[in-house]
């Protein structure tokens, strides 16, 4: 485990984005700011930046991330649970979950698929692709709601509809318990050799679809289990498109 997950390191460069004091990292959202523009240079060209009117948006998932449970539970966030992401097309949210997870990934991890890739392997190789997502292995599926149908010999299926709901059902399986932390302070086991972990199986997701519209293509029962797997974070509607 990474001693120092507070100090971020990009080539010759570091970046301090919090100070430990007593075991507890206490994190500087101006700090983390100036580190994520830096990353996302690397990771998505020279155009990127972060918009001032995203900045509260961004302070959730920041809080969401290094795990800090009180300012999560005070803006409503229930760090058990995952991230569901909407926003406009271009609004930035796969560029934001690709880009957070460098955070603090002691913390918070998962693997990034596109969603339309799940459908064209199930199309391709059948249930098996189901069963892969029935572990207990964190994800998060981008753009729900842009996949096609999936169909394998004849067999038509709701592929993303089937895995949530066992995602669900593995999110359900282990209950945890997690003890609340101050304001912008994460505990560090600097001993430890392994990253402090959930016993929940975490979805997250990203999409330009509304709840409507979600559980129109998915149905009532997916609709009612993201309720009680997600956290709901939401860019506005007028958010630019930032592709352009």
């Amino acid at each position: 485990m990474n001693p120092t997950p507070h100090i971020k390191t990009e080539g010759t460069s570091k970046f301090q984005i919090g100070e430990i004091r007593d075991n507890v990292i206490h994190y500087d959202f101006e700090k983390i700011k100036t580190y994520l523009n830096i990353k996302g240079h690397l990771l998505f060209g020279k155009n990127f930046k972060i918009y001032k009117e995203d900045e509260p948006l961004i302070f959730k998932l920041c809080c969401y991330y290094i795990q800090d449970h009180y300012s999560c539970a005070q803006m409503g966030i229930d760090t058990n649970k995952g991230i569901l992401l909407t926003g406009p097309v271009g609004c930035g949210k796969t560029s934001l979950m690709k880009l957070l997870l460098h955070l603090a990934p002691h913390k918070t991890s998962y693997e990034i698929i596109p969603t339309r890739n799940i459908v064209f392997s199930f199309n391709s190789s059948g249930f098996e692709t189901l069963e892969q997502y029935n572990q207990s292995k964190n994800y998060c599926f981008d753009d729900l709601g842009v996949e096609p149908k999936g169909s394998h010999y004849g067999k038509d299926l709701n592929v993303l509809g089937e895995i949530l709901l066992s995602r669900y059902d593995l999110f359900t399986r282990h209950p945890q318990i997690i003890e609340n932390r101050s304001l912008s302070e994460v505990e560090v086991k600097a001993n430890s050799q392994q990253p402090i972990t959930n016993n929940h199986s975490k979805t997250h997701i990203t999409t330009n679809l509304n709840a409507q519209e979600i559980e129109k293509r998915y149905g009532n029962r997916v609709r009612s289990r993201l309720r009680a797997m997600f956290n709901l974070i939401s860019f506005s509607q007028n958010s630019i498109d930032k592709r352009t």
